[in-house]
């Protein structure tokens, strides 16, 4: 599971910090103005379904039953599952882009209200909208061919696609600047453009794995049909994370202009280790849990969740805690330039802060979920979620005039926490989890080492970092110094009172190579 976790983490990374240059560059050149308000609205809908389908609902039902079928009744019997899901999925999926193309304005007055005062910006931000959503049935069905991929437990090439996301949308963006009417098309037409790279990437590498898919005439199967009724609540309960995001940019629209970028580029920051920790964990998690659980294996299943926590929480309690200690250095580094000015910069600053709050609890989530997924159960979570959701959005009304911009950030930190401890319990009452000596050892003994770390980032941010912050040269040095320090001081405050073993750490990773 472990190397599972560093090849699906290491790629992710490599997007992350490619998605960081996108955004640099989307910053300098629309900043947080209408133009980057409709965009990043325009992006939200087919990338929600990205993130629900791609690091959810689907390889929630899909993984399980192609390893099952892997293993019962082999090779032949997953590929002909796999070819069935494909046909229907296609199906539909173009169905519901049809659809959504058509009624492009009334998906926009409920993802976006209010940006109905502003007729020239609503207007923008249908355009933009019905440019990128065919990168949905894409991205869709090449979220199925990943769950192929880590049936077969093959996690590089999936792991790899969003790198051509981003890739192909800084090639867009600077190459048909001046040649389409605002930067934010550019940014669209890359987006859709991506979607065809990313399938082909992910064909190519589930035949090299041995399978030679075709796509037959799409029929409703019983396997269809348990398939597709196992992921329809996974969609909220897998997703509910991306759910209580898009009630931020609902609620963000409402507020004043530019909130929606304001929250976008904070949300980029926090994406880096959720994406790159929880995403990985969650992703190798699953196939180990779903085997483990088909087999009768209940203390191993139980042990195998109580480590993917563990490398959860040793690896996002001290992000989360970097986060919120020096946002401005972040914020200000990566995106204050351009016409991302010095008022964006602040305001960025203090909701990546608030996003920090909540940040080891959105990654719990996606690892606390795959325990029922793994026993075929959907609907748990589901429930579970409903209530996060209505919690998040009771929450944003609330917060909505007191606290402005600050109002949805934390308002999704707090429903994430509530979505950790209902689902731990239901989890424990069930005894599928049972947390052993280890873990409550790290625990405390990690969150020492990083407030030992916080210490010193916020020391080094007062004695490196301000004075060279004036020096535009300089900065990305200083922010350096920043990280190096934090990381330095976290490693060594983790190995004196015993958070974890590096040497130890060092050769399990070694040996699975």
């Amino acid at each position: 599971m472990l190397r599972g976790i560093l090849t699906v983490g290491g790629w992710t990374m490599a997007s992350r910090v490619l998605g960081f240059l996108r955004d640099i560059l989307i910053a300098a050149m629309l900043g947080a103005g209408p133009v980057a308000d409709a965009f990043f609205v325009a992006n939200r809908l087919p990338n929600l379904f990205r993130r629900l389908f791609g690091e959810g609902a689907f390889n929630a039902a899909f993984v399980p039953a192609f390893s099952g079928l892997l293993a019962a009744e082999g090779q032949g019997a997953a590929q002909r599952f796999a070819e069935e899901a494909i046909a229907v999925m296609a199906f539909w999926l173009v169905g519901i882009t049809v659809a959504a193309e058509l009624f492009m304005p009334a998906v926009m007055t409920v993802l976006a209200p209010g940006f109905l005062d502003i007729p020239e910006k609503f207007a923008l931000a249908v355009e933009l909208s019905r440019i990128t959503f065919p990168y949905m049935p894409l991205i869709c069905l090449t979220a199925l061919l990943s769950g192929v991929l880590n049936g077969l437990d093959r996690f590089a090439a999936a792991a790899a696609a969003p790198v051509v996301y981003n890739a192909t949308s800084i090639t867009f963006m600077l190459g048909l600047a001046g040649l389409v009417p605002t930067a934010g098309h550019a940014l669209a037409w890359g987006v859709s453009a991506s979607g065809v790279f990313q399938i082909a990437l992910l064909f190519w590498a589930v035949r090299r794995a041995g399978m030679r898919l075709h796509v037959p005439r799409p029929r409703m199967t019983p396997q269809m049909r348990l398939l597709l009724k196992r992921m329809a609540p996974g969609l909220l309960g897998a997703g509910v994370t991306q759910l209580n995001l898009s009630v931020d940019v609902i609620i963000g629209s409402l507020l004043p202009a530019g909130t929606v970028s304001v929250l976008y580029y904070a949300d980029r920051i926090n994406q880096l280790p959720l994406g790159t920790i929880g995403v990985a964990v969650g992703t190798a998690l699953l196939p180990t849990l779903s085997r483990q659980a088909l087999a009768g294996e209940a203390a191993a299943a139980i042990a195998t969740l109580n480590r993917a926590l563990e490398y959860a929480i040793t690896l996002t309690l001290p992000a989360a805690l970097a986060l919120f200690a020096v946002p401005g250095a972040i914020i200000g580094v990566l995106f204050g330039r351009g016409a991302f000015d010095a008022a964006s910069v602040h305001l960025s600053a203090q909701a990546l802060a608030a996003y920090a709050v909540g940040l080891p609890a959105f990654v719990l989530v996606k690892v606390l979920v795959p325990a029922f997924f793994a026993r075929g159960d959907t609907a748990m979570p589901v429930k579970v979620g409903l209530v996060a959701v209505g919690l998040n959005l009771a929450l944003n009304v609330a917060f909505m005039i007191p606290l402005q911009h600050l109002g949805p950030p934390l308002a999704s930190s707090v429903a994430a926490w509530f979505n950790v401890v209902a689902l731990a319990v239901i989890l424990m009452r069930r005894g599928h989890m049972a947390v052993d000596v280890q873990l409550l050892r790290v625990v405390p003994r990690t969150l020492l080492a990083g407030l030992v770390m916080v210490a010193a980032l916020w020391g080094l941010d007062h004695a490196v970092f301000a004075p060279l912050a004036g020096l535009s040269g300089l900065r990305w040095a200083g922010l350096a110094a920043l990280v190096a320090g934090g990381l330095a001081a976290y490693g060594v405050a983790g190995q004196l009172v015993g958070a974890f073993d590096l040497r130890a750490m060092a050769g399990r990773v070694a040996r699975r190579r």
